[in-house]
């Protein structure tokens, strides 16, 4: 049986964003992943939240820090437009700062969300390291009578961009935790080889609690189309 560890105690940190138009299930899939909920009723997220999980790898405790904020246009709609771009300016860098993986997040059923995919994904690329771990995400696959955007769309872009892909439910729970777990264990992958690769031991590999890490150079090794939708 393994040993009870408190809340505090894992050995790395990682933040992870969710990034995407509003209304594609973002704060669904966070909940799904962190509380094993789902709500039919999720309003808009206004401003940012984020919540937390650990999880287990190669006998590691990884805790991920996971972002979820309100997409512009949402912002737009409380504010209104000029004072919107303003605040949504404000908040991305203090989003994005730390971050070393990420979920690009579009609606199987809505094409609009997939076209914007490219703006996020430049967004990302513009406040982050170009070479941050990122899955390109297709929620609400259960929707299947409504899909728009075909698993062989997702896979082309994601392919062209160097990134993983996976199609989701958060309703369903179909993919959440692998999809999740994908990134963090690439992320983790990445550290551990960098640690190797300095000669350092066990315990100076493993870096201070807030530490960021710094994945510059070593995820393209790495990246691809690593997962599919099934």
């Amino acid at each position: 049986m393994a040993a009870y560890r408190p809340e505090d105690d894992y050995d790395y940190l990682f933040k992870v964003v969710l990034i995407g138009d509003s209304g594609v299930g973002k704060s669904n899939l966070l909940s799904r992943f962190t509380r094993n909920e789902f709500s039919l009723e999720s309003k808009s997220t206004i401003g940012v939240e984020f919540a937390t999980r650990s999880l287990t790898v190669d006998g590691k405790v990884i805790k991920a820090q996971i972002w979820d904020t309100a997409g512009q246009e949402s912002i737009d709609r409380v504010m209104g437009r000029a004072a919107a771009a303003d605040r949504y300016r404000a908040i991305t860098s203090a989003y994005y700062r730390g971050a070393v993986g990420a979920l690009l997040v579009y609606d199987v059923t809505r094409r609009p969300t997939f076209e914007n995919v490219g703006r996020w994904l430049k967004e990302l690329r513009d406040h982050t390291d170009p070479n941050i771990v990122v899955m390109l995400i297709g929620n609400k696959s259960d929707l299947r009578h409504l899909i728009a955007i075909s698993t062989d769309d997702g896979k082309a872009f994601a392919e062209a961009e160097s990134l993983y892909f996976m199609e989701t439910s958060a309703l369903e729970a179909t993919n959440v935790e692998s999809a999740f777990a994908e990134v963090l264990t690439q992320i983790y992958r990445i550290v551990s080889r960098k640690a190797v690769e300095a000669g350092d031991d066990s315990a100076s590999a493993v870096p201070s609690k807030g530490e960021r890490i710094n994945i510059k150079d070593d995820v393209s090794a790495l990246k691809k189309v690593g997962c599919c939708s099934n």
